[in-house]
């Protein structure tokens, strides 16, 4: 992304997203508090933070979801495991999981049916009215 962003901003951004603190972040770009906050207020900067913040949190997602294939197969092998306790938690991990797939997929396909109802009633209204003559 093309920033139009100083340097001493872009270092904020960067110091927000290493610093466990506003405090901190403004400490470690040399700028004050009060002015960093004042920043975060700014549309630009803000949407900018937001957007690198999201990356951020894709690319850590991207991260878990390549782990996926392994975490079932590690469920799936202390299904066999020794002790009992470890038989159900592995389960019931399992289980929680399918189900958790089966409601957003339910969900999922009731959004969808909402959506195409939406749109058809906005189609229908503007006929509607032509035919009323409003």
């Amino acid at each position: 992304m093309a920033s139009k962003l100083g340097q001493k901003k872009q270092a904020a951004l960067a110091a927000l997203l290493a610093q466990p603190s506003i405090t901190k972040a403004a400490a470690a770009v040399g700028v004050t508090e009060k002015t960093l906050r004042a920043w975060l207020k700014d549309a630009d900067f803000a949407r900018e933070y937001r957007a690198l913040r999201s990356q951020i949190v894709e690319h850590a997602l991207g991260l878990v979801q390549k782990s996926t294939a392994r975490a079932a197969a590690t469920l799936r092998s202390n299904l066999k495991a020794a002790r009992p306790a470890d038989q159900i938690r592995a389960a019931t991990a399992i289980l929680r999981a399918a189900l958790q797939g089966l409601e957003v997929g339910d969900i999922l396909e009731r959004l969808e049916a909402l959506e195409a109802a939406q749109r058809v009633k906005k189609e229908i209204k503007p006929t509607c009215q032509l035919l009323n003559g409003d």
